[in-house]
């Protein structure tokens, strides 16, 4: 009986190049498997292609819903945010994707699974601590750790000689990963970091300096943290970010250009395109601000950078993460309120918040005349929080 093998499939170049090269060399039933997360009409050739290029079955499964239900709204409850500013898109995916094709293995009885990541990268980590997670006895293929090819330019003249349909030419050799969250580039011609991002890359924000010249202004609701309704009208959790996405994308949001460190130890270029994830992170941040205690947001935001660094390398199903998780989501559930956003040429500024489990007390803060606030009790709190300076002067003395 021949090996069936469940490839994460894209119809990329890496993998549409696999795909071939599993067949050749393993004698292999291929079952090919792409995670419709939002890519759009990237899809839409997906199955024909996979199955001209040798796959004898093809699942093309929309989780679009689950990815920002379950994976994307968690995520973004715990501000994560990696290094400089990566707001994890492409890292959020890869357990949803790798839950699916462990899934897929077991329905269809297949021992081995294989992906497209490469050996430098920190996917290969991700969809093989995923997969081990899961189903610990699974066998994996990882073709970048095993065949001959030493780079794109070999797989493109690869897929010439066997004539696969590639999306991807010498003249534009950088690879591209999309979902609802967001889309990266990396690789070719990004991998000079002296130089700007072409224009022409981006795909679905406009460039701030040719973004309207007149501000949008947007009202997000939310509950429990996550965000439920755009301008008083509610919407599925994928939904509502695809629509902020349009949103944030004719105004310019979104974008930013990150050398981050991998994983596995170097330093990696990465160019994003995430309006939506902006737009949510800074609206989210604003209503924490009035909605959660001082303390509890302290050391919320301590935990964030481990909490973004499990993600980035690939600990999504790890019991560290989930316990993490827990804390996060107690911590939100009094994040509910509205937050106004004025949108203007690539910047989110803070237009306005309510809540009904609001912290603020105007008539607390005020600098104007009050009845709930003596002065004078501050005279006290300084002397105690002065006393051990005060003793050590004394000792200098």
């Amino acid at each position: 009986m021949a090996k069936k093998i469940v490839l994460a499939y894209s119809g990329g170049l890496d993998t549409s190049v696999i795909l071939k090269w599993l067949k050749e060399t393993y004698k292999a039933e291929i079952i090919a498997f792409a995670a419709d997360l939002g890519q759009g009409e990237e899809l839409d050739t997906v199955e024909e292609r996979a199955k001209k290029t040798g796959a004898k079955k093809v699942y093309i499964d929309d989780l679009r819903e689950e990815f920002v239900r379950d994976f994307v709204f968690p995520m973004l409850r715990g501000n994560a945010i990696y290094e400089t500013g990566y707001l994890l898109g492409t890292s959020i995916a890869r357990p949803l994707i790798a839950k699916r094709q462990i899934e897929i293995a077991r329905k269809e009885k297949a021992e081995y699974i294989a992906h497209g990541a490469t050996g430098k990268g920190n996917d290969q980590v991700r969809f093989e601590l995923t997969a081990y997670a899961l189903m610990p006895n699974i066998k994996i293929i990882a073709p970048w750790r095993e065949w001959n090819f030493k780079s794109r330019t070999d797989l493109i003249d690869y897929a010439k000689k066997h004539k696969i349909p590639v999306p991807v030419t010498k003249d534009k050799p950088y690879s591209s990963d999309r979902n609802l969250l967001h889309i990266s580039y990396e690789g070719g011609i990004l991998e000079d970091i002296t130089k700007e991002p072409p224009e022409d890359i981006f795909q679905i924000t406009i460039s701030p300096q040719n973004a309207p010249d007149k501000p949008e202004y947007i009202e997000v609701e939310f509950k429990a943290g996550d965000p439920i309704a755009i301008n008083g009208k509610k919407m599925k959790p994928h939904i509502l970010l695809d629509t902020l996405n349009k949103i944030g994308g004719r105004n310019g949001i979104g974008r930013d250009d990150i050398v981050e460190n991998r994983f596995v130890g170097m330093k990696s270029r990465g160019v994003y395109e995430t309006p939506g994830g902006t737009i949510i992170h800074k609206a989210r941040r604003a209503l924490e601000a009035i909605t959660l205690d001082r303390e509890v947001l302290r050391i919320k935001d301590s935990l964030m950078p481990k909490y973004a660094e499990l993600i980035y390398y690939g600990f999504w199903f790890s019991p560290e993460r989930e316990l993490l998780q827990q804390f996060i989501d107690t911590a939100s559930k009094n994040v509910e309120g509205k937050v106004r956003l004025k949108l203007y040429k690539g910047n989110v500024i803070i237009a306005g918040r309510e809540s009904k489990k609001s912290l603020y007390m105007e008539k607390m803060a005020t600098f104007e005349k009050d009845d709930v606030y003596n002065q004078k009790d501050a005279e006290g709190f300084i002397k105690l929080n002065a006393l051990r300076l005060r003793i050590r002067a004394m000792l200098d003395i």
